[in-house]
């Protein structure tokens, strides 16, 4: 069984692998035997993030808002014949802030960095030259509130809600390619990221949150165990869908 779930001989490309989930994201593909393309912001975080990797990887410096710069990264993969045979999304920023103080001004920069850049870099691996024979496969890290409601999280919803949306378009046209596309929505999970909310400011706000999952607070590896079974080969009938990994926090 254990031969099932694994990524030898695979090249996994991990966004926002310098911290948090997608860090571990890395850290775990490569214990499951993937080659490891890690893509983020910061070189010295990279750098932590491949030290710490059990098989092979390269870090790439990319701001994904930047399209002239993802272009010029991954026209250099594409010329070095490198062919991809997972992606996990995991880059994205999160906001918390009520209805009467939303602008334009103030969405704009969740839904690029949490949806365009996404698509955008989809995309390129979507590319024929990057798609393995036998397909690929997407994983694009929706949320709890691309599902459910939170008050505060009107924003930060829309984006998740919307690359939750989009994977399942995406999924149905790139069948034929033999590509794959899933999301996976966590719940709260012990990140630097989430470890900077609002709900962590005090003691009283962090136990409300925890309250409302039932097995408590997940651990970045939660995470990215499940996308490692949407990108290994026991998933290959598996497109389209939405797997929760919310200690419960749907269920109430």
């Amino acid at each position: 069984m254990a031969d099932k779930f694994n990524l030898k001989e695979k090249t996994i490309l991990i966004t926002g692998a310098s911290s948090g989930i997608g860090r571990s994201c890395a850290i775990e593909c490569s214990r499951a035997g993937a080659t490891v393309l890690a893509f983020g912001r910061n070189e010295d975080r990279l750098q932590e993030t491949l030290d710490k990797l059990h098989t092979r990887g390269r870090y790439f410096s990319v701001d994904l808002n930047d399209t002239e710069t993802v272009d010029q990264t991954m026209k250099s993969l594409e010329e070095e014949g490198t062919t991809i045979d997972g992606v996990i999304f995991s880059a994205g920023i999160s906001t918390t802030l009520p209805l009467r103080m939303i602008t334009p001004d103030k969405i704009q920069p969740i839904f690029d960095t949490n949806v365009s850049s996404a698509i955008y870099l989809a995309k390129w691996v979507t590319r024929k030259k990057f798609v393995p024979k036998n397909g690929s496969s997407l994983v694009f890290l929706s949320s709890v509130m691309g599902s459910v409601g939170e008050s505060g999280k009107t924003i930060y919803s829309l984006s998740k809600g919307a690359i939750l949306a989009a994977s399942r378009s995406m999924a149905v046209e790139l069948a034929s390619k033999k590509i794959r596309v899933n999301c996976i929505s966590p719940g709260v999970v012990e990140t630097p990221m989430s470890d900077g909310a609002v709900y962590s400011r005090n003691e009283e706000a962090r136990k409300k949150i925890e309250d409302l999952h039932p097995l408590g607070l997940g651990d970045p590896e939660d995470v990215a165990n499940a996308a490692i079974y949407l990108l290994c080969d026991v998933a290959k009938w598996v497109t389209g869908t939405n797997l929760f990994v919310d200690g419960g926090y749907t269920a109430k």
